[in-house]
């Protein structure tokens, strides 16, 4: 059955910029739409880093400020 905060329709910022939120509000459903390795970021929840454990247990709210840090390698 699903969580109510786990459905929604509202705005957070994402990397300083407005967001929208449709339907599923969980950080590892946001990941998974951005298309993103979770090997490589580091996501920061509020001015809070977040540990990667803990990512499957965050539902994200309205006005939430995330911050996604993409690791590039190279040289």
């Amino acid at each position: 059955m699903a969580n109510d905060s786990d459905q929604g329709n509202f705005s957070i910022q994402l990397n300083g910029e407005p967001y929208s939120i449709d339907g599923d509000a969980r950080l590892m459903a946001l990941i998974e739409k951005l298309n993103l390795r979770r090997g490589r970021i580091a996501i920061e929840l509020n001015q809070s880093v977040i540990p990667k454990a803990e990512w499957p247990d965050i539902s994200l709210r309205p006005g939430d400020k995330v911050e996604i840090v993409n690791f590039v390698g190279g040289g």
